[in-house]
């Protein structure tokens, strides 16, 4: 038996680059046709990720941008070079490695759901503060500038009346 191939089905993660050629719309066809590799050849998709335009760690072919997606999938290892062999050959994909992956359990996921849950409520409730404080202060920039035009109104009413009452002034 092979080291690098698994008798059975194993657990795998692809992480690919699609070039910055392709709309959103159409990497996600890309994207889409990565999956069907997967499946063509008797794997089943777990997990599927799209992150969207990236800017690359240094130019890959002139590209400086790519799209970046992510896929977990159980298949026979021996399916396996057919998908990296298809993946090399082809024009839409800048770069792609494959890993094997440790399967997670229902109660990992689950307590990876929740974390990210909480995760996100507490970014949600500090840009909410966020922005209660930004807008507290841009109230009170307001209220002082507000003052300094009404004080400013007093000096200025002040220095007209002792324009017109000045006796030099008409003389």
């Amino acid at each position: 038996m092979s080291k690098t191939k698994r008798a059975g089905a194993g657990h795998y993660e692809i992480l690919f680059i699609i070039p910055n050629k392709f709309t959103e719309d159409e990497a996600k066809k890309v994207a889409e046709k990565i999956e069907g590799l997967v499946t063509a050849d008797g794997g089943k998709v777990t997990l599927r990720e799209f992150w969207g335009k990236k800017r690359l760690a240094y130019k890959i072919k002139q590209n400086e941008y790519g799209y970046y997606g992510l896929f977990e999938f159980d298949l026979e290892g021996s399916n396996l070079a057919k998908i990296e062999y298809d993946m090399r050959l082809s024009t839409d994909i800048l770069r792609h490695q494959i890993v094997v992956k440790k399967a997670k359990t229902e109660a990992q996921l689950k307590r990876e759901a929740e974390i990210r849950a909480k995760i996100d409520s507490k970014k949600a409730e500090a840009e909410k503060q966020l922005a209660e404080q930004e807008k507290s202060e841009a109230a009170a920039k307001k209220t002082e500038k507000g003052e300094e035009k009404n004080s400013n109104l007093g000096n200025l009413d002040e220095k007209l009346e002792g324009i017109l009452n000045a006796d030099d002034l008409i003389n």
